[in-house]
C-alpha cells in the first residue's frame, strides 16, 4: 500500500455508511474517510471483505464496524441504517456505491442476473436514498453521495441492463435534487467517474467468451475516492472527477451513433473468438478473492506524463473529427 499521509480533520467524528465497501472503490473510499476521521461504516455481502476493510480502518485509529447487507433487500438495507446510526446516534454521510455489472449479448444473459443488476445497482440506491433521506431530514442535514459512474452518460457495449441501471440513477437522483432544494443543509451529490483501476472488473459477470483486463487509461480507485471525499466538503449536484470522464461524456454526447457502433463493433469482434467460459461474478453471490483495491491491467500503467500525452492525442483526434464532419455540413 503506498503512503498516504493523514489529511485535515475538517469530517472527523461524522458518521460514513459505504455499501460494496468490500473491495474497489468502496475499499478507497472507506480509506480516504478514515484518514479523514470518520466513524466508518462498511456494508457488503461478503462476510471475508468486510472484515479486511474494517480493519483497514481500524489499522487508521478510527472506529468501524462491518454490517452484511445485500442492498436489493430493503429489509437489509434498513436494518444497515438503524445499525449505522447507533454508533453516534447519527448518519452524516451516505455513500451508495455497491455495483455489479454482466456484459455479453442480452439475449444470452441469464434473466436472473438481469434482475439481480437491476437489484443491486437501481434498487439498492433506491433503497439506500429512502432510508438515509428520512434521517438526514431529522437532523437538519446530511449528504448523500452516489457513485453513478460514467454509463450515467454514455451506454456500455454490450452491457445494456447495467446501462439501464446507471441512466435510471441519474435521472432518479437528478430528481431528488429538486425535491431537497429546499433543504439548504442535505445534499445529494452524483459522481461520474470513468473506468477504474479496481476489482471491479474482476468480479464482473462475463458471458462474452472474453477475457477482460483494465485498459491503462483507468482511473486510479483512491483517486476517485479523495473525489468523494471533497464532495462531502464541499457539496455540489454533480461531479466528473478526472478529464478522461469528462473527455468520454463530451464525446459521446457529441458523436453518440459513432462512438456506441464503433465500441459495439469492436466488442463484436472480439466475441468471434470465444476463449474463456461464462462467468457470473459477484451478481449473484459476494464477490470472491481478491478483496483488495486494485484489480489487474491488460498492460503496466502509464505514467502520468504518458497518460497527458495520450489525452492530448485524443483531444486532437476529436477535433479532427469535429472540423471534419462540419466541413461536410
Amino acid at each position: 500500500m503506498k503512503n498516504i499521509n493523514k489529511s485535515n480533520r475538517e469530517l472527523a467524528g461524522k458518521t460514513v455508511v459505504i455499501t460494496g465497501g468490500s473491495s474497489g472503490v468502496g475499499r478507497a473510499a472507506a480509506e480516504a474517510f478514515a484518514l479523514e476521521g470518520c466513524n466508518i461504516v462498511i456494508a457488503a455481502r461478503g462476510e471475508e471483505g468486510i472484515a479486511e476493510t474494517v480493519k483497514l480502518c481500524h489499522d487508521l485509529d478510527v472506529t468501524a464496524i462491518g454490517i452484511k447487507t445485500d442492498v436489493s433487500d430493503f429489509e437489509q438495507v434498513r436494518r444497515l441504517a438503524e445499525e449505522a446510526k447507533s454508533l453516534n446516534g447519527r448518519i452524516d454521510i451516505w455513500v451508495n456505491n455497491a455495483g455489479v455489472m454482466a456484459s455479453g449479448k442480452f439475449e444470452e444473459i441469464p434473466m436472473e442476473v438481469h434482475h439481480q443488476t437491476v437489484g443491486t445497482n437501481l434498487l439498492g440506491y433506491i433503497h439506500g436514498t429512502y432510508v438515509a433521506l428520512p434521517i438526514f431530514k431529522a437532523q437538519g442535514e446530511g449528504i448523500l453521495i452516489n457513485n453513478v459512474s460514467i454509463g450515467g452518460y454514455m451506454p456500455a457495449p454490450y452491457s445494456a441492463v447495467y446501462s439501464a441501471t446507471k441512466g435510471g440513477i441519474k435521472m432518479m437522483m437528478s430528481g431528488l435534487q429538486g425535491e431537497v432544494s429546499n433543504e439548504p443543509n442535505i445534499h445529494i451529490c452524483n459522481i461520474y467517474p470513468q473506468i477504474q483501476r479496481s476489482t471491479g472488473n474482476m468480479h464482473s459477470a462475463k458471458y462474452s467468451g472474453l477475457e477482460f483486463k483494465i485498459p491503462p487509461f483507468a482511473a486510479d480507485p483512491r483517486d476517485t475516492a479523495k473525489a468523494m471525499v471533497s464532495l462531502a466538503k464541499n457539496p455540489r449536484k454533480d461531479l466528473f472527477p478526472d478529464f478522461m470522464s469528462k473527455f468520454i461524456k463530451n464525446t459521446y454526447q457529441s458523436f453518440p451513433s459513432l462512438v456506441m457502433n464503433g465500441a459495439s463493433a469492436v466488442m463484436r469482434l472480439g466475441m468471434q473468438v470465444k476463449n474463456a467460459p461464462d462467468d457470473g461474478g459477484n451478481i449473484l453471490k459476494p464477490s470472491e478473492e481478491p478483496h483488495r483495491i486494485y484489480g489487474e491491467t491488460m498492460l503496466p500503467v502509464p505514467s502520468k506524463k504518458t497518460k497527458k500525452i495520450a489525452l492530448a492525442g485524443l483531444i486532437l483526434a476529436a477535433g479532427i473529427c469535429a472540423f471534419r464532419r462540419k466541413n461536410k455540413d
